[in-house]
């Protein structure tokens, strides 16, 4: 088995679409957000939108189109209709893997709500609602039902057999704790065919009720690069443990044994909701086709980061956009989106 790399071919995007029973504090801000979002991703890629309803999901699309002054390309966009908790599809998504023939599989992990958080009975369901309702290609072999939890925002891959994740995360309470360490790296090794694990045993950031998802914190732009959230203000809460993940980095070395190419990526300026601060962070990009999200704080540091990663990915055009509304739900652009490498999802209905 191999999990591929986000950088390499798509077939699509999924977006899971708000609505007024789901977890959002602005839901009109945040519908706008996910179709600004959504303009973006269909500049480079098809979307799949997973709703609960098509025609409510229609009628939030236009009106945030009148209100943005944009126009999506509907002809690119696959509705699917899934009951559903909440919207954060990377963490409730399929996950993509291919066999040694090249074989498509379709991982569904357990999702129980970041440990038992949240409600998640629906979200726990859909991926195998949507692959029974055609959303993906015929050669997809089925949902592959997977005994234990597991985000995919809690994982990151090089392709080539190396994963990087936390252990806060994957270690935690309320998740596979009936588990030892040891026995999660076999669990992950054998079903995504990897050589080894790369933890961080260190890194968060203020506001994230993740238990420190991967993606947030340092992410693998090639085999040899990851780019990676730095707090450079001693006073800050998360100072002391971005710099000891910072360090861990440094330590850790590519299967030939070299240095990785670390990019340091800033925080934004803390934001705050009703005393609460937010968990900004510009390493949760989306890779696409021929592109880089990025998820804009609209402050100084926006351009900081894009030109970074403009420099980590010289042939993709690396935008930004504003996703200050996803952060009064603690996440933000990569948290709400999962990709389908080429030929999984069926980009016509």
């Amino acid at each position: 088995m191999r999990l591929p790399a986000e950088w390499e071919h798509q077939s699509g995007i999924q977006l899971t679409w708000p609505h007024k029973d789901t977890e959002w504090y602005m839901l009109e801000s945040v519908i706008e957000c996910y179709v600004r979002v959504a303009d973006a991703i269909l500049r480079f890629e098809p979307l799949m939108i997973v709703c609960r309803d098509r025609m409510e999901a229609e009628a939030d699309i236009r009106r945030a189109e009148a209100a943005l002054g944009i126009s999506l390309d509907m002809d690119r966009i696959m509705f699917i209709e899934s009951p559903l908790n909440d919207t954060w599809a990377r963490d409730h998504g399929g996950i993509s893997v291919y066999g040694d023939g090249g074989e498509k599989y379709l991982y569904d992990f357990v999702f129980n709500g970041w440990g038992l958080k949240f409600a998640s009975n629906l979200d726990n369901q859909i991926t195998r609602n949507i692959f029974t309702q055609g959303a993906f290609n015929d050669d997809v072999i089925g949902v592959d039902m997977r005994p234990y939890v597991l985000e995919g925002g809690s994982i990151d891959s090089d392709g080539c057999g190396t994963l990087l994740t936390t252990s806060e995360c994957l270690c935690s309470l309320n998740r596979n704790e009936y588990l030892t360490k040891e026995e999660i790296e076999q669990e992950l090794k054998g079903a995504f065919g990897l050589d080894r694990i790369l933890w961080l045993d260190h890194g968060s950031v203020t506001g994230d009720d993740t238990d420190s998802h991967v993606d947030i914190l340092a992410r693998f732009c090639s085999p040899d690069t990851i780019a990676y959230s730095q707090c450079t203000d001693p006073d800050s809460p998360d100072y002391d443990s971005l710099a000891a993940m910072e360090k861990q980095l440094r330590g850790f070395r590519t299967k030939d044994g070299k240095p990785y190419r670390l990019v340091p990526l800033p925080l934004p300026e803390p934001m705050f909701l009703d005393g609460y601060r937010l968990p900004a962070s510009y390493a949760n990009f989306l890779i696409v086709n021929g592109g880089v999200i990025v998820p804009g704080a609209m402050q100084e540091s926006d351009e900081t980061a894009r030109t970074r990663l403009q420099e980590v990915f010289p042939d993709r055009e690396v935008v930004v956009v504003d996703c200050r509304p996803l952060l009064s739900g603690h996440g933000s652009l990569h948290c709400i989106t999962m990709q389908f490498p080429e030929g999984y999802l069926r980009t016509s209905r």
